[in-house]
């Protein structure tokens, strides 16, 4: 954490667990944590080196193994959040030719406040050109009473690789969820690529009817920029009917890209159709 970031005596350490329906929540620091942790990766003409590292507030970054030429980061949650009045910002660079993946070591929980104003969430994403990011972090919680904005802003080079995935868990066991806003907004090449909002809970209308989730708690996106892809016009539907959840696969207009939107009763059945969606862009 830098010397800069607000204090945190107030808040709690997080774990892996996640806490039960019904207990108390943390408090948080009155004036919310802002933060912004930094990863770039860069290519030296041999091996992808990551030259920056920086976390901050709830974000511990940690180097992991290699795979090849990519190089794997790992975000660890330092304390509980996001909180109500958090401003949280990760900011993640893949320079020409660099490989990077990255990934959180557990779910992201995101909790009542000391105060009713949203928490946000921004992740940043830049791909040079050659190169590729792999966004995989584990699901996003709105756990009940929390109010959350979440926005992805990706920029890619024409000849950019990205695979971007999204998992959002409405609720845990017997809750209703909180308040949350997703946007993911993506330019390739300088044009728009993608330009998707959702917004789910309380107060929004219809969220849980027939035409959004039908009573579905778990819902997930996929994006795969690929200028090799093997695009096809017509969509494709996945998953074995609406109770068990189903997912689209569409390529998108602006350029060699393929969204899948998955919805799902639990998280387990939403990374398969999410999986199934990857192996059948992928001709696997």
């Amino acid at each position: 954490m830098s010397p800069s970031s607000p204090p945190v005596s107030a808040r709690a350490t997080s774990g892996l667990d996640v806490p039960p329906s019904g207990a108390p929540e943390p408090p948080g620091h009155p004036d919310g944590v802002h933060a912004t942790a930094r990863i770039r990766a860069a290519h030296n003409g041999r091996v992808t080196t990551l030259p920056q590292l920086h976390s901050d507030g709830p974000f511990h970054v940690r180097r992991m193994r290699t795979s090849g030429n990519t190089a794997m980061v790992g975000i660890i949650g330092a304390m509980s959040a996001p909180l109500g009045g958090d401003r949280l910002t990760l900011d993640i660079t893949a320079e020409d030719r660099a490989e990077l993946e990255v990934t959180t070591a557990a779910a992201t929980l995101a909790l009542r406040g000391p105060t009713t104003e949203a928490a946000t969430y921004d992740v940043r994403l830049t791909v040079g050109e050659h190169a590729r990011l792999r966004w995989l972090p584990q699901p996003l919680i709105s756990a009940a009473g929390s109010n959350l904005r979440q926005t992805y802003s990706v920029e890619l080079a024409a000849t950019a690789r990205l695979v971007l995935r999204e998992e959002q868990l409405l609720g845990r066991a017997d809750e209703e969820p909180g308040h949350l806003v997703s946007r993911i907004l993506v330019h390739r090449a300088g044009r728009p690529l993608l330009d998707q909002h959702t917004a789910y809970g309380a107060p929004e209308p219809g969220w849980n009817g027939p035409a959004v989730l039908n009573g579905h708690r778990a819902v997930g996106q996929l994006l795969l920029v690929d200028p090799r892809l093997d695009i096809r016009r017509d969509p494709v539907l996945l998953g074995t009917g609406t109770k068990d959840g189903c997912a689209v696969l569409a390529p998108l207009a602006g350029g060699p890209a393929l969204l899948a939107t998955a919805i799902a009763p639990n998280a387990s059945t939403l990374r398969e159709l999410l999986d199934q969606a990857q192996a059948h862009a992928l001709n696997r």
